[in-house]
């Protein structure tokens, strides 16, 4: 009896022990790993890589346009009538005097020309008529010569009382006046120009300050980019009137130095043609 009941205890401890050892032994062996699990099987396609993201796109390289919203054309595009009426005016006094001052310094050069062929031709022929043939028929000196004959052969009648010499100054003095008046021709449009044209620029730029401060004070805005455009387009206008007015005075100021010059030539020549006119009077006498 005692020999069973030994056994029995014997075989219960080494159960206990098996048991005991076995969980021990499954306890440290380690798991497999989340990635094997996770692996895909053989033959199964693999995932597509994600879409790279777009680069962004480059801005547009603005223009000059663009750039300056308050220049020449916003002015052009947001000025009312008054505004594009004012331009207008300046436009054609610039253009006016480009031309007179093209015209006067090639009628200016024209002349100095036929003064140098006045001398070579005029005073080497035989007689008054001879030279003033020589010359061409647009030139103020044949001009001159032909009115100083005009005199001689006039002074009969009643004009043949007046003295010779006093007749025929008369009519080169005509002529002289006639030839000096076509040459101040347009002079004083480009005088009218430089003395008014700053001050037509100005009122475009007074009326476009007006303009602009009556648009900040309806929107109730005055930060410096809603003042800094309007009052910038209203100033361009200041600055046309002086681009038109400074190269109309100083063409108006070189054009009457070139004249006197002229004039002064036209004048001798003028007081050699009635010495010559006189003498050959006196000779037919």
């Amino acid at each position: 009896m005692h020999t069973l009941l030994a056994r029995l205890v014997i075989c219960a401890a080494l159960f206990g022990f098996g048991s005991v050892v076995s969980t021990s032994i499954s306890a440290q062996t380690p798991a497999a790993p989340a990635a094997e699990a996770a692996k895909p099987a053989e033959g199964t396609p693999a995932a597509a890589p994600a879409a790279a993201p777009a680069a962004p796109k480059a801005d547009k390289p603005k223009s000059a346009a663009e750039e300056n919203p308050f220049g020449f054309r916003a002015m052009l595009e947001h000025g009312d009538a008054v505004a594009k009426i004012t331009l207008a005016i300046m436009v054609i006094m610039s253009i006016g005097s480009w031309y007179i001052m093209f015209s006067k310094l090639y009628e200016a050069a024209k002349i100095s020309k036929q003064a140098k062929e006045a001398e070579a031709a005029f005073w080497s022929a035989g007689s008054v008529r001879a030279g003033a043939d020589a010359l061409k028929e647009d030139s103020p000196f044949r001009f001159i010569a032909e009115k100083g004959l005009e005199a001689t052969q006039k002074h009969t009648g009643l004009l043949g009382q007046i003295d010779l010499s006093d007749f025929i100054t008369m009519g080169i003095s005509r002529a002289i006046d006639n030839i000096n008046s076509r040459m101040t021709d347009g002079l004083a449009f480009l005088a009218t120009v430089g003395s008014t044209a700053p001050f037509v620029g100005l009122f475009g730029t007074v009326w476009g300050i007006y303009n602009a401060l009556v648009k900040i004070g309806v929107s109730g805005q005055a930060s410096i980019d809603k003042v800094a455009g309007p009052v910038g387009e209203a100033l361009i206008m200041t600055a046309i009137g002086l681009g038109v007015a400074v190269p109309a005075v100083l063409a108006y100021n070189f054009i009457v130095r070139k004249n006197k010059v002229a004039m002064d030539q036209i004048r001798a020549f003028g007081s050699d043609v009635h010495s010559v006119l006189l003498a050959s009077a006196n000779i037919k006498k």
